[in-house]
């Protein structure tokens, strides 16, 4: 019996990568592409280093380069560079990262391709072999925070979750794919956020219009973090996004079960729990009624929202209440 014919449609995938033209990065991340089993795609450099000399050595790579010339600002930049694309989908891809698995492309477009679907993220490792993202969770260990982060591999985690592809409601811009038209059907990036909270906005704006957000664990690539450029914290960013996602925040994370920890992620809540660790900023806003209705808030900087722990709540926590005696 003759076997039936492979789908021979390949949609065309275009990488958008930005960088500092730190070739030591560079150079793994584009050559571990290069290795992929998918062969139907275009890698378009973004050099933002306005450095003349950088430029010059960016000129061996054979890949179609941009210039961006104003001040780093990561939606501006992939906003500029999608112009340039001419796939129908786009893989967003910071230059620090590294391929694990070949075919993690088909992986991607697996979902990618399909009409619900608006993004498409990856399970990506530290060079220590731990979890760097599994998806993306809402209100839960601070205003944002990465499932699963710190995990050594091969840990399965809550439930299996990290090696289950599921719905979330957002994944790291780090490795993100989504359709172009999409992208540019629902505006880009939103570029008032040039540090942070731009992949997670784009994700939650995805949702609202009916789309779903699916995180994939059989597309795994190294990520560094934030050796690519220095990690920043704009205060006006964080006032942004929690003005605009507030109610959103205080609820938590809808795929997130209810009778889990909001300050230690993926535990038992312990007892009646009624502390939301949060950043001071949305304490801030929240002091009239949604304050006195949730009770006591956690003041924790942004810095270290993400690092979870008993001690770490204990200390934050002690922190609120001598700052609370001195305003009373």
């Amino acid at each position: 019996m003759a076997s039936e014919p492979k789908n021979l449609v390949e949609p065309l995938v275009s990488i958008i990568i930005p960088t500092k033209g730190d070739l030591k990065l560079l150079k793994p991340c584009t050559e571990s592409i290069e290795k992929s089993s998918y062969k139907n795609y275009e890698i378009i450099i973004v050099d933002n280093s306005r450095k003349e000399e950088t430029r010059k050595n960016l000129g061996g790579i054979k890949h179609k380069m941009l210039f961006y010339n104003g001040p780093f600002n990561f939606s501006k930049i992939n906003n500029y560079a999608i112009r340039y694309a001419k796939g129908e989908h786009v893989l967003f891809l910071n230059d620090d990262t590294k391929v694990i698995t070949h075919d993690w492309m088909e992986k991607m477009l697996e979902h990618s391709t399909r009409p619900d679907v608006g993004a498409v993220g990856a399970l990506l490792f530290y060079p220590n072999n731990t979890i760097q993202h599994a998806g993306v969770l809402i209100g839960i260990g601070g205003i944002t925070s990465h499932a699963f982060e710190g995990l050594g591999r091969g840990e399965p985690g809550y439930k299996g979750f990290v090696n289950s592809v599921r719905d979330c409601s957002a994944v790291t811009g780090a490795c993100l794919m989504i359709k172009k038209s999409l992208f540019e059907q629902i505006g880009g990036f939103d570029e008032k956020l040039a540090f942070s909270f731009n992949d997670i906005d784009l994700c939650l704006r995805l949702r609202e219009k009916g789309y779903r957000i699916i995180y994939t664990p059989y597309a795994q690539l190294y990520h560094r973090g934030t050796t690519s450029r220095s990690y920043v914290e704009n205060n006006e960013e964080i006032r942004y996004f929690v003005k605009l996602y507030h109610d959103l925040i205080l609820k938590g994370d809808p795929y997130y079960e209810e009778d889990l920890s909001r300050i230690r992620p993926f535990e038992p809540k312990m007892g009646e729990e009624k502390l939301v660790l949060t950043d001071i900023r949305l304490t801030e806003e929240s002091e009239q009624e949604s304050y006195k209705r949730l009770g006591k808030y956690i003041e924790a900087s942004n810095k270290i929202r993400k690092r979870h722990g008993t001690k770490r709540v204990i200390i934050e926590f002690l922190r609120f209440l001598k700052k609370q005696s001195f305003q009373e």
